[in-house]
């Protein structure tokens, strides 16, 4: 069988990694590794293109009306004083002219029709006046036209054998519009990542049940549900993994035989009671990675077999953090498509930050805040506490923090990444 994952994928040579550097590892290292599958193209909006798509011919195919009106041919115009024309034809939407138009005559069109061989310019209907003569309607058109007026050419939107979406990009609602008017019935996709979810920790307990002390409401899985989906991944949600050696050895051995990635919340670090850990360096291969940023400092890179293991931090906003910055941006190039690099926006700080330890890069919660003059300004969530599920609930993005700030002061410029770069809207 054909090895779809590198064994040393997450293979590197530091105790502690800045931002940029893990990014920069994932980003050479991760190739795709689901199989190809034909949709309808009714299926395909938020999928991975496979394959290129390629204009068999020109969009439009024809040279068209974009008005109701008269088509006629320009040379048969006094651009100055204008002309009158007798009508000799009438041409619509799916009812193409094929006779030859008598020279020096007009034609009858409507808005998406085919312009008929030897006319080359359209007059609006409402600029023109019609005279009945000899049994014969004729048009009189106003000087001031130019040539090809409202017409529509013939691969004015797309000429033949361009490349109208590439493999690797995944498809909006647009792109299948493009595809549809290029004649694409269906679309070779990347088949959807299939994700396993595991909770970790005797503490941990699905919503429903009776909570005993000490005992904690498992929020990661159901956030993990919606951040994988919105990732274009398959997200199988296999339970809470308890403190059980055996017990994590025989669900991860049987996970990483069935799906492309197992993700775990949680035990991501070395203590006596973290058995993913050790699981995983049993069964595969283990990349521990402390990155240099607040939040979610621990993270686990590793795989078994060909299976990735992606192991978060237990607390909901690190996993949130760290999920946006490094997992889903995984998942999507494992899916097929191309690394996706979130954009920033410069915008000045609605709050001041006294105090900052340099050499590690923070993602704080942050919300868009208007000015007095129209302009967007950021504010940031008051507590950074790792389990303050409301600082994530009330933000519209994070707010990037270099390495080398001390301080932030009101009115600085910051960097601002919305929420929407990862596919999740505000409302």
């Amino acid at each position: 069988m054909t090895r779809k994952l590198r064994d040393d994928c997450f293979l590197h040579d530091s105790d502690r990694l800045t931002h940029a550097e893990a990014i920069a590892i994932l980003r050479e290292r991760v190739t795709p590794t689901v199989g190809i599958e034909e949709l309808a193209l009714d299926d395909s909006p938020s999928r991975i293109l496979a394959e290129d798509v390629v204009a068999p011919r020109n969009i439009p195919a024809h040279t068209n009306a974009a008005v109701d009106g008269y088509a006629f041919a320009f040379q048969d115009y006094d651009a100055k004083n204008g002309s009158s024309l007798k009508v000799s034809a009438r041409a619509a939407a799916g009812h193409a002219v094929t006779d030859p138009i008598e020279e020096g005559t007009a034609v009858r069109i409507f808005t998406g029709a085919a312009m008929p061989e030897g006319t080359d310019s359209v007059v609006m209907q409402e600029d023109t006046d019609t005279a009945a003569r000899d049994e014969e309607i004729w048009v009189t058109i106003p000087g001031g036209l130019k040539h090809g007026a409202n017409c529509r050419l013939a691969g004015e939107d797309v000429k033949e054998g361009a490349v109208m979406l590439r493999a690797g990009h995944r498809l909006r609602p647009q792109d299948t519009a493009s595809a549809a008017a290029a004649g694409k019935a269906t679309l070779a996709c990347y088949k959807r990542p299939r994700v396993a979810v595991y909770s970790t920790g005797d503490e941990v307990i699905r919503p429903g049940e009776k909570l005993e002390p000490g005992q904690v409401y498992d929020a990661n899985a159901p956030m993990l549900k919606g951040l994988i989906e919105a990732a274009g991944a398959e997200c199988i949600d296999l339970g809470v993994l308890p403190d059980k050696m055996d017990t994590v050895l025989e669900s991860l051995t049987s996970a990483a035989n069935e799906y492309d990635v197992v993700i775990t919340s949680g035990g991501a670090s070395r203590g006596d009671e973290d058995h993913v850990v050790h699981v995983i360096e049993e069964l595969g291969a283990l990349r521990m990675w402390q990155i240099a940023i607040k939040p979610g400092r621990p993270m686990a890179f590793g795989q078994i077999g060909d299976c990735v293991h992606l192991g978060l931090p237990g607390n909901p906003v690190a996993v949130f953090v760290c999920f946006l910055l490094y997992v889903q941006p995984v998942l999507v190039r494992l899916g097929g498509g191309a690394w996706p690099e979130p954009a920033r926006f410069p915008l000045k700080a609605a709050f001041s930050v006294a105090k900052k330890k340099t050499g590690r890069r923070e993602f704080w919660r942050g919300f868009l805040v208007p000015d007095n003059g129209g302009s967007l300004r950021a504010g940031k969530f008051d507590r950074d506490g790792s389990g303050l599920i409301t600082g994530l609930r009330e933000a519209d993005g994070l707010i990037e923090i270099g390495e080398d700030v001390t301080e932030v002061r009101e009115g600085d410029e910051v960097a601002f990444i919305p929420f929407s770069e990862f596919g999740i809207r505000r409302f």
